[in-house]
């Protein structure tokens, strides 16, 4: 199976994080996805990965948050791995309230941190889900990201 970061952390999430089935040691969940067809390279990675978010979302603080009118202005490097197209769909999840600009900041960092190449709107649109998952008073922004994920854009615009 040739798969890469974003596939594990999608596979992760479907089927162990919103589920009762979760096993209870790091070392199981390994093992399953490893059964699973995932390479263990890729499984420790998307563990990293995990911890770093988790670890991020700790040292997330009110004064992290900036106006609601401030613009983000993109690195070239992020410009070079995050296209326009997706660039435009954060802006968009902000206007909207799905994101704010310290949850943003954290979506950028996590794409940023991964190592694939082709980074695409579906891949960020995960990150955002598996950001917002944990964050507490998120609860309605994420349940919308979970939307969009699964039923599409035209579903928020109602």
């Amino acid at each position: 199976m040739n798969e890469n970061l974003i596939d594990v952390l999608i596979f992760i999430y479907e089927n162990y994080m919103d589920s009762e089935n979760q096993p209870q040691d790091q070392i199981l969940l390994e093992e399953e996805l490893a059964r699973a067809g995932f390479e263990s390279e890729e499984i420790r990675k998307a563990f990293d990965w995990l911890d770093e978010l988790a670890w991020r979302q700790g040292a997330l603080t009110e004064a992290a948050s900036t106006s609601r009118h401030s613009s983000r202005i993109y690195t070239d490097k992020e410009q070079q791995r995050i296209d326009l197209e997706t660039r435009g769909m954060l802006l968009y999840l902000e206007q909207v309230g799905i994101l704010d600009a310290a949850s943003r900041e954290l979506v950028i960092e996590r794409a940023m941190a991964l190592d694939t190449p082709d980074l695409e709107a579906d891949d960020v649109k995960w990150i955002v889900l598996l950001v917002l998952l944990n964050q507490p008073g998120q609860e309605s922004a994420f349940a919308l990201m979970e939307e969009l994920i699964y039923n599409g854009e035209h579903d928020l615009l109602h």
